[in-house]
């Protein structure tokens, strides 16, 4: 497992989950399906919304009015988390 680090919380991936999460094209049904997963769901269970709200708005890409939906931005963060976690294992490789 990799963690993708952000103020005040971590986000826990293998490759394999962040690479599904990172391919082109739409990664919408994929991050879906991670957030499915046990294992990740627990992670988001020890999350506050307000936190993944607050790291969010630090990106400037969503305003006010979208970082109300927390499911959305809990897929939003997976995803910023999953390429994170791909731009690492690049640097290992």
């Amino acid at each position: 497992m990799i963690a993708a680090v952000f103020e005040g919380f971590e986000i826990h991936l293998n490759p394999r989950e962040a690479r599904s999460a990172t391919h082109q094209g739409q990664c919408d049904a994929d991050v879906a399906a991670l957030l499915a997963k046990p294992s990740i769901a627990r992670q988001f269970d020890a999350i506050s919304p307000d936190a993944i709200r607050r790291e969010l708005a630090g990106y400037g890409a969503w305003d006010d009015k979208d970082l109300l939906d927390d499911a959305a931005n809990r897929a939003r963060i997976l995803w910023l988390a999953a390429h994170d976690i791909v731009d690492a294992i690049g640097h290992q490789d």
